[in-house]
This record gives C-alpha cells, structure tokens and sequence, in this order.
C-alpha cells in the first residue's frame, strides 16, 4: 500500500501566493468598481436637474401605481417570446440548411434562401412589425387571424429567422469537409450526412450565439407597442400620458434586466465551456 502524495512545503507557499495574489486582485477590482459607481451616482445627484429627473422617472407612488398594469403587459412579451423562439429555431434550420444545399434540383430554393436572408435582414425590425400589423390585415385574407397579436409575432418570426438562418449556416461552414467525406465513405447520402454528422455538431457549435440573438429578441418584443398592442411598453406609455409621469418606463426596463440577464450569463457560461473544450481538444 503506497503512502498518499503531499505537497512539499515549496508548493504550499506557492499556492498560498498565488491565493493571495488573487485575493488582492478581486478587491482591487471590487473597490475601483465601487469607487466609479459612487463617483457617478455623486455627480448625477449633485447635478442641477436630477429633482427634475427624480421625480419623473423614480417616483415611488407611481412605481408602485403603475406596476400591475406592466406585469400585465409585460406578459404579452413573454409569450411573444416563447411562441416565436420555437418558430425562428426551425425556420432558420431550414433556411440554413436550403443555402447549403448543392443539388442542381434544389437550386431555386437556394436562391429563394439568399434573397430571403438578404433582403430580411435589410429591413429594420421595426419597419417590419409595422409593415405585418398594418398592412397583412388590410388585405383580409381568409382563414388567417388578423389580431395584431398575430401580425406581430410573424413580423419577428421573420426578422429573426433570417438571422437565425446565418447563425446556422455558419455553424455548418464550420464543421470539417473531411467529416462528409468520411461519412460519404461510408455510404451515407447528402441529405443523411446532414442529419446525422453536420447538423448536430453545428448545433452545439451556435449554442452561445443562438442565445444572443435570444436575448435580442427578448428585447425587441417591445417594438410590438408601435401597434397600439397594450404590450409592458404601451402600457407605461398610457399610463404615462394620463399622469404625466414616466416612472413606469423605468418599471419596464426593470422587468426586461430580469429577463436578459440570466440569460446573457448563460450566454457567457456555455461561451467559456465551449472555449475550454476546444482548447482542450486542440490539446
């Protein structure tokens, strides 16, 4: 039976030194960051019109008046996002997968996917929510909803498949030809080769980046307020135009922060741990 290793007293006095370096270094950055937050909030305190601002934007009655109502609105956002996340996710697979194809039958498809991406993404989100609410009604297509609801969601749905499209395609660039090679080789087809070996593999790859455009879409579920949809923004705008205070505004960026944090610190967590197998990989 072998005796456990224990460290000599050189490396304990080394990992004691390197303890403290680290030590010293979170309270370092800890008080400089304290130290800034103080400077700013003493310089826009002590500035001439932050009365003004106080009671506008941070007033305690009005916070509190307001809130019922947003939480209300605010759940129109969620849902947005829950319905559409889902939708942008197959519809950017597949326009994705449509650009990478290399049959001569699929052809028109893939310039379809090229104008469709190009073009989308051109448009600013916004016009698009206004152009869907607006004007897909109008027409009075049978069979299909005409609520702004509706109109909304499928103005997002396309903005950000287009997006989400590129994201993919990316990941799909990424993936080594060597590995259809490989699975050609082994008698796969193109379209299986795409199912089994690439797709999956760039899936995990555009994880991080996928979340990103998520929290961006967290984000522009607001611009659905441009349709008089009673939405968290619309509501605090009412609410701010009756009582001619817009702490409710501030109420809702409140409720996005706990909604897009959390996300963009998974963002962060599945960045670094992919990073970390590469490396380690690459080792």
């Amino acid at each position: 039976m072998t005796d456990s290793w224990t460290p000599s007293a050189r490396e304990l006095e080394r990992r004691s030194l390197r303890r403290q370096r680290r030590l010293r270094q979170s309270l370092t950055a800890t008080g400089l960051t304290v130290l800034v937050f103080a400077v700013i909030a003493v310089v826009v305190r002590s500035s001439p019109g932050w009365p003004s601002v106080h009671a506008l934007f941070f007033n305690g009655h009005h916070a509190r008046a307001s809130f019922h109502e947003v939480l209300k609105g605010f759940w129109i956002n969620v849902k947005l996002f829950l319905i559409c996340e889902p939708f942008i996710l197959v519809a950017g697979l597949a326009i994705a997968l449509a650009r990478s194809a290399r049959s001569p039958w699929l052809a028109p498809l893939r310039v379809v996917a090229v104008v469709y991406t190009d073009v989308v993404r051109g448009i600013p989100t916004l016009l698009l929510v206004v152009l869907f609410g607006f004007g897909f009604p109008a027409l009075r297509l049978q069979g299909i909803p005409s609520s702004l609801f509706f109109w909304a969601a499928a103005a997002l749905i396309v903005s950000y498949s287009a997006y989400v499209a590129e994201v993919f395609r990316a990941g799909i660039d990424s993936i080594h030809p060597s590995q259809v090679n490989s699975a050609s080789a082994l008698g796969l087809s193109r379209g299986q080769t795409m199912r089994h070996v690439v797709v999956p593999q760039a899936a995990r790859r555009v994880v991080p980046p996928l979340l990103n455009d998520f929290v961006s879409l967290q984000k522009d579920t607001a611009l659905v307020s441009s349709l008089a949809l009673f939405d968290a923004l619309f509501s605090a705008r009412d609410y701010g135009a009756y009582h001619f205070n817009y702490t409710p505004l501030v109420v809702v960026a409140g409720f996005f922060i706990v909604c897009t944090v959390p996300l963009a610190r998974l963002c962060d967590w599945l960045q670094r741990r992919w990073l970390e197998r590469e490396r380690a990989g690459a080792l």
